[in-house]
């Protein structure tokens, strides 16, 4: 979400890589119209937007579902770009929708259901309102830490028996916990967050930098299975779960500035980036061990998001994080990925794919992917205005 920090030698190196074709303002004027529709045809604040039911009926879920706080997010990132009132209303109203969630210590996942949309609302209006909200959800995140595993913990139970899994989505949620620790003077938190960070990179990641889905600890973190949710198989390289760590140990460079964190954030962009399965439009299937089946745009909007900021920290790939990137968004800005003006149940995208192995949500629009799209585009605005 959230500020990317740059340099005068970061700034006139990206000024040298060329011009995009990305014209943000007609990608953000589009986004508007869909998600005007996305509000006329929601009226319930209770059913929020998730993505399309096999029979093409609008897939809504409720508040305590863990995409719940996108939506919102979205909202914020349109009237970020245009500051028009009536999103800034629309965002409030779906932000608020979820705030009871704060109490939640059931899920991993409240970073993306409250950060998402409480973060980006304080960041753009400074709401009092919504800051105790989201110290509260902290907390309630910070529940599920176990000091004798290291971790937080993901879901309740796992097949085959598991007590304590642990999915690689969980780095997404760290940098909700290090904005409560820098806002509450937590340094328990802060500390939690390193903690997970290193048992996430010891256990999660294999050798060539690709990582597993799910790991199950025991009661004293010791490593029980290493596992497969929703990718193809235990080995294979589900496409927006390695996002998702990208984009995670980005975030904790960010917040950290230790350099293991940004060696580690590389060395993911540079796995997935030299893949051999890696489509020409940068899009990923599904499964990188999958090539030739569903892309999925979600783990494509993630992956641009998460490599913006990256190119922004130097390095000998720099600038093939931010052309890969900008190709990304580009491949997003029109078909097959983007959607027709009031089609799509009015989500922007396309072609997403959430649990394969599962029968649920297969090439289909998902709340999160459009997320990340508007979030890149906003990042790429920002990074060409630096140039300027």
């Amino acid at each position: 979400m959230k500020k990317i920090i740059t340099c005068v030698m970061t700034v006139l190196a990206l000024s040298a890589w060329g011009q995009s074709k990305i014209d943000v303002k007609k990608e953000f004027e589009f986004a508007a119209k869909q998600y005007e529709g996305m509000l006329a045809s929601h009226p319930d604040i209770t059913k929020f937007p998730q993505s399309t039911n096999p029979d093409g009926t609008p897939r809504d879920m409720k508040s305590s579902w863990w995409c719940s706080g996108f939506f919102g997010g979205s909202l914020w990132y349109i009237y970020e770009f245009n500051k028009a009132p009536q999103w800034k209303e629309a965002a409030h109203k779906w932000t608020m929708a979820v705030e009871q969630e704060q109490y939640n210590k059931g899920t991993h996942d409240l970073g993306f259901m409250i950060y998402c949309p409480f973060g980006n609302g304080y960041r753009l209006t400074k709401n009092e309102a919504y800051k105790p909200v989201m110290l509260t959800g902290a907390q309630s995140l910070a529940t599920r830490f176990d000091p004798k595993v290291g971790l937080i913990k993901s879901w309740n139970s796992f097949k085959g028996g598991y007590n304590y899994p642990v999915i690689i989505d969980n780095m997404m949620n760290l940098e909700f916990l290090f904005w409560a620790a820098k806002e509450s003077g937590n340094k328990d938190l802060y500390n939690l967050c390193i903690t997970h960070a290193d048992n996430t990179m010891k256990h999660h990641y294999r050798p060539d930098h690709s990582a597993y889905h799910v790991i199950c600890y025991g009661p004293n973190g010791e490593v029980l299975a290493k596992k497969n949710h929703q990718g193809a198989f235990d080995e294979s390289s589900w496409s927006r779960g390695q996002s998702w760590g990208m984009y995670g140990y980005t975030v904790m460079y960010r917040e950290t500035k230790d350099q293991k964190y940004l060696d580690h954030a590389r060395n993911i962009a540079d796995y997935l980036l030299s893949h051999p399965n890696m489509p020409a439009d940068k899009v990923p299937y599904w499964d990188y061990n999958k090539p030739g089946e569903e892309r999925d745009a979600s783990a494509g909007a993630i992956l641009a998001s998460g490599l913006l900021e990256l190119s922004t920290y130097g390095g000998k790939n720099a600038k093939n994080y931010y052309n890969t990137a900008v190709t990304i968004l580009e491949s997003l800005s029109k078909p097959p990925y983007k959607a027709e003006l009031g089609k799509n149940n009015h989500f922007i995208l396309q072609h997403s794919v959430g649990h394969k192995l599962g029968n649920s949500e297969i090439d289909v629009p998902l709340v999160y992917a459009d997320y990340y799209y508007l979030e890149g585009l906003l990042r790429y605005q920002a990074l060409n205005k630096k140039k300027k």
